[in-house]
């Protein structure tokens, strides 16, 4: 999936983490009015225009409006449920998504991340490490992107696939794949280093941002979802290859 053309997520904050003249877009999606200002509070210290909704509905009716760069979204929204909203907002953004949720349980955060979230926080939660883990999403250069003065990046192809970094664009025999940018970096990060067994921690660290504070496992429910789209699985393994207790490596595409 293509970057935002109209500009780079990164290019508003500077080398000091500060936020520079042009503020990012965030919504925060929650039905509790006092954490939601929290939140909204901390974020607009950082530069942040922020907006709230307190259901899903006029949640996805904002992003479409608004363009955010990143929402953070309640899971246990009245009506529409934060899982819901999040699988419709994948239709039309591909905006990070930060899912808040009250449970801890492994069920949550898989199906919450398989919706297409980029990350979840679970409640009660810090909203200073809410803000920080926002900030080293957007912050991080994209996985495969050029640096300003850099030359574009590589057509890497496995198989009948695909990866242009440059574009950020995925094909399979000819056809797009649409990922989520969390999905395409995964696997940019595997396809950009093809004799690499790369483990968890330093996909976090690349595509997410480090130190990482969390539940390592969330990559392998990307993985999950990314083999889903390129018809791949665990028994296959033709574009990410599991390598047992230490991480993946990018597949043979045969």
């Amino acid at each position: 999936m293509k970057p935002r053309s109209n500009r780079e997520l990164h290019a508003a904050i500077d080398d000091n983490g500060g936020m520079q003249t042009a503020p990012l877009r965030a919504l925060v999606v929650d039905d509790e009015p006092e954490l939601a200002d929290v939140v909204v509070g901390y974020l607009s210290r950082e530069g942040f225009d922020v907006e709230v909704s307190i259901d899903g509905e006029d949640a996805l009716d904002r992003a479409r409006i608004l363009d955010p760069d990143v929402i953070v979204l309640d899971l246990g929204l009245p009506g529409i449920d934060g899982i819901e909203v999040c699988r419709q907002l994948r239709t039309f953004s591909d905006c990070y998504v930060v899912m808040l949720t009250a449970r801890a349980e492994e069920v949550d955060m898989l199906v919450g991340l398989s919706a297409g979230a980029d990350d979840y926080v679970v409640k009660p939660f810090s909203p200073r490490e809410l803000v920080a883990r926002i900030g080293a999403m957007l912050r991080r250069p994209r996985a495969g992107t050029p640096r300003v003065g850099e030359t574009t990046g590589p057509v890497l192809h496995v198989g009948d696939m695909s990866v242009d970094i440059n574009a950020r664009e995925v094909t399979l025999a000819g056809d797009a794949v649409q990922l989520t940018r969390t999905e395409f970096d995964v696997l940019a990060v595997l396809a950009e280093r093809p004799s690499h067994v790369i483990s968890r921690s330093a996909l976090l660290e690349a595509v997410w941002g480090g130190p990482w504070v969390g539940d390592e496992h969330v990559v392998d429910v990307h993985v999950l979802h990314l083999r889903q789209k390129l018809g791949d699985s665990a028994e296959l393994q033709r574009y990410v290859r599991t390598v047992r207790g230490v991480g993946y490596r990018i597949g043979a595409g045969g």
